[in-house]
């Protein structure tokens, strides 16, 4: 068959299958990424190889083709793989499995009645891996690594609606470091710098992975922390607190000590929305400033 020169060379996987779920036609890039030669495979079931395609919804979606001559499409978002197969090269590390967007369609004989159906199979790991930089990007704060104020609004609405349903503790803390004008002014920007990141290296390493420390603007972070009371939230906001001003700083040759202040807010009846709940944890924020700072309130 002169197609299948073609059909070899395309840079996407092909396979055409019959009624009765028996492979017909194989391509050399189905061969090369599944690791199933095309003579080992032709003639048998698909299912066979695939036993995890063996599913209603696939089923449904062959018997829309071949009786209907429907054309059928498998997005990566919603499926993220209909053949599983290696991620290739260096994307091997993030995926599990490589992403693919696959499609469907019939193929009919010289009579036009639909006797078979074909699938492409399109590798889309790259883009998927490229996309996910840019979501990462877009959330995360450059300097200190930790999510930015893009990310916190949208996560904090869900956390909200979600605890208010289900009826379960969740807490805010605002957190502001003490005099941070005065480590610029002494030592310079980069020992500043400095000097947040290695707050947020000391806070991550205080709080629970579901915990979400934010960056909200300048030298002020927030956490996010369901699931937790506020007792248990004041308990952990000492923790941190401590954490930051009971160990020196060293930047170069210089050593410098700082502190924060923290605010700590609770899911109630009067936080009830986003911003409620940030208007109390800055207001419990400003009040442990004003009561002489390095405390929690």
């Amino acid at each position: 068959m002169i197609f299948a020169q073609i059909f070899d060379t395309i840079n996407n996987g092909l396979l055409v299958i019959d009624r009765e779920m028996t492979v017909k036609y194989w391509n050399r890039w189905m061969a090369m990424h599944s690791g199933i030669a095309a003579d080992e495979i032709v003639g048998t079931s698909l299912f066979s190889y695939f036993p995890e395609l063996d599913q209603p919804h696939f089923r449904r979606n062959c018997k829309s083709v071949l009786q209907f001559g429907n054309f059928c499409y498998f997005s990566q978002r919603l499926h993220k793989y209909l053949f599983p197969m290696s991620a290739p090269g260096s994307l091997a590390d993030s995926f599990d499995h490589m992403q693919q967007s696959c499609s469907m369609g019939p193929l009919r004989n010289k009579d036009n009645k639909v006797e078979m159906l074909y699938i492409s199979v399109q590798d889309v790991t790259e883009v998927v891996s490229y996309q996910k930089k840019l979501v990462i990007m877009n959330h995360t704060d450059q300097l200190t690594g930790v999510y930015n104020r893009n990310y916190m609004e949208p996560h904090l609405v869900k956390e909200i609606e979600r605890c208010r349903r289900y009826d379960h503790n969740m807490s805010l803390l605002m957190i502001d470091v003490d005099l941070f004008k005065i480590i610029n002014d002494n030592y310079g920007h980069p020992c500043g710098d400095y000097a947040l990141k290695t707050i947020c290296e000391r806070i991550t390493s205080n709080i629970r992975k579901s915990d979400s420390l934010i960056r909200y603007g300048g030298d002020e972070f927030c956490i996010i922390m369901p699931e937790t009371s506020e007792k248990d939230a004041y308990k952990v906001a000492e923790t941190i607190r401590k954490s930051i001003s009971d160990h020196p700083f060293t930047f170069a040759d210089m050593t410098f000590n700082t502190t924060i202040s923290i605010g700590v807010a609770t899911l109630d009846q009067s936080t009830d929305d986003v911003e409620s709940m940030l208007k109390k944890a800055d207001e419990a924020l400003y009040s442990a400033k004003q009561s002489g700072r390095n405390s929690v309130t």
